[in-house]
């Protein structure tokens, strides 16, 4: 039975009979068959399809809501059994914001640390893919942003809040304030993140408020991109505070701090809200618990 509850959370993911297939090692007969079981088995027809996948039936889309369910709960039977058997061990897989990728790296030493037979996968991905990540089971957990978009029905440990800085060469315009404002940054070229990403709609947010229309003159999806273009001096760029320090870029650029009333999105770890948790992602978790104190005095947990 799980099997074939695994051949549903695969297609929901994929919306595609043969990539669904490949994607559980298996020909496509045979993963048909396995959903035709599945649909025999409880009696109710859970495809709409024709010469391909189109939709879940109503009732495909309750049985794949309970799909997700006993997967994840027996992923983590199995998880608790081996770690009782032997300790922590596995794999890890964690998709985060462009933005928080260079604070990664203090979630995972630690947590590496305590436990040495871990091992981990970092993807860079949107704030929404995240989610649907997450939903789909494709990874463990994920570090976006908590209070700006709708995050669902999800566990999230809060592990600071985002601060604006205007990153521009010494001798640039405004280069040589210790502060600004956003209607004197909408004034400038930037190169920004792509429109898909929530930073970008964030700071689109934060100018059009202060009376600028965002009209980067690069964009791009990748954070080494624009990191990048500023760090040659004749690109100017509004990122986090944390990038600069973790990139290094202050030794050779100006991080300005962009002063207003606009609140500081939190960005905090999150995971499925589910229970209980795999083993894995437990200890993540506890791992950013320790964390979060040290990097936002403000910092909160949900309970």
């Amino acid at each position: 039975m799980i099997d074939k509850l695994e051949y549903l959370i695969a297609l929901a993911r994929e919306q595609h009979f043969g990539h669904a297939a490949e994607a559980c090692g298996v020909t496509q007969p045979t993963f048909s068959a396995g959903i035709k079981q599945l649909e025999d088995t409880l009696g109710v027809l859970l495809v709409h399809r024709g010469s391909r996948f189109h939709s879940f039936t109503p009732e495909g889309e309750r049985v794949l809501d309970w799909a997700r369910r006993i997967v994840s709960d027996s992923r983590a039977m199995q998880q608790e059994v081996q770690a009782l058997k032997k300790g922590l061990a596995g794999h890890i897989k964690i998709a985060a914001i462009p933005t928080a990728l260079a604070m990664v790296a203090s979630l995972t030493t630690p947590y590496r640390a305590r436990h040495p037979n871990v091992s981990f996968t970092i993807l860079s991905r949107t704030s929404i893919e995240i989610l649907q990540l997450l939903e789909n089971l494709e990874v463990d957990a994920g570090l976006t942003y908590l209070d700006n978009e709708p995050v669902g029905r999800v566990r999230f440990v809060p592990l600071y809040h985002e601060q604006y800085h205007l990153l521009t060469a010494a001798q640039s315009p405004l280069g040589d304030r210790e502060t600004v404002t956003w209607a004197e940054v909408g004034r400038i070229p930037l190169c920004l993140l792509t429109p898909d990403m929530q930073n970008r709609r964030i700071i689109d947010r934060y100018l059009r408020a202060a009376g600028r229309e965002p009209a980067p003159t690069l964009e791009s999806d990748s954070m080494i991109v624009l990191v990048a273009h500023v760090r040659t001096g004749r690109w100017a760029g509004v990122m986090p505070a944390k990038i600069a320090e973790a990139l290094g870029l202050m030794d050779t650029i100006r991080a300005i701090p962009i002063t207003g009333s606009e609140p500081h999105p939190s960005v905090g770890l999150v995971v499925p809200h589910r229970e209980p948790m795999t083993p894995l992602t437990a200890a993540l978790v506890t791992e950013a618990r320790r964390l979060a104190p040290s990097l936002d005095p403000s910092y909160y947990i949900e309970k």
